[in-house]
This record gives C-alpha cells, sequence and structure tokens, in this order.
C-alpha cells in the first residue's frame, strides 16, 4: 500500500472513531492524529505534483 492510500485511510478511521466515542479527550488526539496526517499527505501531493 502506498504511503497516501494509508494517510488517506488513517485520517477517514481516526475521524470516525472520533465521531462515534465518548471519550472527549480521546476524540481530540484522534482529530489531531487525523490533522498531522492531512498535513503529510499535502507535503506528499506538493511534492509528487513538482
Amino acid at each position: 500500500m502506498a504511503r497516501i492510500d494509508y494517510l488517506r485511510e488513517q485520517v477517514a478511521r481516526a475521524e470516525r472513531l472520533a465521531k462515534a466515542i465518548l471519550d472527549r479527550q480521546a476524540a481530540e488526539r484522534l482529530q489531531a492524529f487525523a490533522a498531522e496526517c492531512r498535513a503529510e499527505l499535502q507535503a506528499l501531493n506538493v511534492k509528487t505534483a513538482a
């Protein structure tokens, strides 16, 4: 699996879990992880576009 596909999958999973759980701290951590993955995705997309 390519890194880009892996990151997309992780973003989707983290956001889905963050919406489903009741623990606010865990949800915030999952959202932060999703944001980190999105940032890496953007960096990879810029890198491959150049």
